[in-house]
Order: structure tokens, then sequence, then C-alpha cells
């Protein structure tokens, strides 16, 4: 038989199969040759390596934002190993041993997989980072209807803030260095914008009035968290007040003398108490400033 003949009888080689080079490759056929057995770029035989391929490998997503987690697509595939299944994990570590235990490794250990097939729902652990961050925001967001007065929204956004922090202390360090942009942050911050959108300010001004609500419910969060750690190198509470009120009875600070000891701990155990009465002053002040009417 022709070469033609023999060539047509050639099973179909999978595109994404290289053969290796023969040390002699002979002459090509006369007839055309079958596409499939010269893909135009070499494919990863194995999936995990193909799981892995640099992000300068990749093609960027469109719109030309290759280096955002948030524009590039979940795994259109159904992998063993979901994004939410890693991102439920991560979060379950971070906020059982802080976020310094959360890493690529560790994760992958708790998942039983290996750490390198966690690599085709990301490229870094930044990445992972963000997709945690932008999880918990989704507690942060009001059910709709959101209330009709402006003071009443931000106060069920603050205090929605406040409570999902101190479920997971963690998100505080992600939000100095990973920003909202996530669907659920994006969400969070469209909901707050439209508690103040019926005001008669700029949207500069109202932008401002929204952080400095979301300064004071951050700060608060934080004072908190600070006393449930301990002050004075691990002191306890009872500790720290003992050593308060030497200091007040000493003469030294006559008016801070006026206060009880247990009032200069920023926060106690009424601390949403202590929480919800500086908001009350912060929004009172802010209503006066711009001439709103009492709610």
């Amino acid at each position: 038989m022709g070469d033609h003949t023999r060539a047509e009888r050639l099973p179909a080689v999978p595109t994404a199969f290289v053969p290796p080079a023969p040390a002699h490759r002979p002459a090509a056929p006369a007839g055309p040759t079958p596409t499939n057995l010269t893909p135009t770029s070499p494919t990863p035989t194995s999936p995990t390596l193909a799981g892995v391929t640099g992000a300068a490998d990749r093609p960027a997503p469109a719109g030309g934002s290759s280096g955002i987690v948030w524009a590039r697509p979940a795994e259109r595939r159904r992998p063993r190993l979901t994004r939410e299944a890693i991102v439920d994990a991560a979060v379950a570590m971070a906020d059982a041993e802080g976020l310094e235990a959360v890493s690529i490794r560790r994760v992958a250990a708790a998942l039983d997989a290996r750490p390198m097939s966690l690599y085709s729902h990301f490229d870094r652990k930044d990445d992972l980072l963000a997709l945690m961050n932008d999880q918990v925001a989704a507690e942060v967001i009001v059910p709709e209807p959101l209330p009709a007065d402006w003071r009443d929204a931000l106060r069920a956004i603050a205090h929605r803030t406040r409570d999902s922090s101190l479920r997971h202390p963690w998100v505080l360090q992600t939000l100095a260095c990973h920003p909202r942009l996530g669907p659920n942050g994006l969400r969070h911050a469209e909901q707050s914008a439209a508690a103040v959108s019926a005001l008669p300010l700029p949207p500069r001004r109202r932008g401002a009035l929204l952080r400095a609500v979301d300064t004071y419910t951050l700060g608060h969060v934080t004072a908190e968290l600070r006393e449930r750690q301990g002050y004075l190198g691990g002191a306890d509470r009872a500790g720290v007040q003992r050593y308060l009120t030497g200091v007040l009875e000493s003469g030294q600070y006559p008016h801070l003398a006026q206060f009880h000891s247990q009032d200069l701990v920023l926060v106690g155990e009424d601390a949403r108490e202590s929480f919800a009465e500086g908001l009350e002053w912060l929004l009172a002040g802010i209503a006066a400033a711009i001439g709103a009417t009492p709610s």
C-alpha cells in the first residue's frame, strides 16, 4: 500500500498529547497532514502541572485585569476541590488559630489535597486572603429592605460590622492590604451608599460621612479585641484595674482621679452598650452638622 493509505489508517492522536521527537523524522507524506497530529502549542500532560502554570504564562482575563482575583472566573470544570471549600477551610483555620496559621500547605492538608492543586483556583496566598475577606463581608450586608431613615440604616450596618469583626478578628489585618473589591465587599459598599443617598450632600461629603462611621466602628472593635487579648503584656483585667486604682490614688493625676478605674478601661463587659452610645453621639453630631431633622 502507498503512504497515503497508511496515513489514513492512523488513529487520531489527542491534541493534549505531544509525541517525543524521533531521532530521524521521515519526510511528510504528499497528502494533507491531519491537523490533530500537529498541535499549535504543547499542552501539559499532567493536570497538576496544568494547574500551576505561572501567572505570567496565563492569558489575561477580559478587561486586562490579570492581577485582580475577582476578574478571574471560577474554574469552569467541576474539580474535586472547589474554591468555596478552600475558602471555608481557610476561614475556619484563621478563626481558630489566627491569620498567621493560614498557609497554602496547611489549608491543603486540612482538605486532604496537594498544595499545588489549590493554585488552579488562585495564583498566590494574597488571593486567598482576599477571598477570605470577601466571604466575611457577606455577614455585614443588612437584609433588605434597609431602614428608611439614614441613621437607622447606618446603625444596622455598623452593628453588623462590629459583630462580624469580633467573630473574625483576623479580618482587620486583611483590610489593611486587601480593599474589599470582591462581590460581597462591593454589595456592602453599595448598601452603605444607598443608606445616605437621600441626604442633601455632594458625593464627596457622603463618602466622608461613611468613612467616619466606619472608622469609629473598626476603632471600637480594635479596642475590644485589645482588651480581650489582655493589657500590659498579658495582664488580666483585674490586674489592670488594681494598677490603675493605685495610680489614681497617688494624686499625680487629679483629673483622671475623677473617674473610676473601670471607666478608664476602654471597653468592659457592656461593650455593646459602650459601642451603641458612642455611635449615637457620632450620628447626632453628623445630623447637627448637615442640618438633618431629628429622627
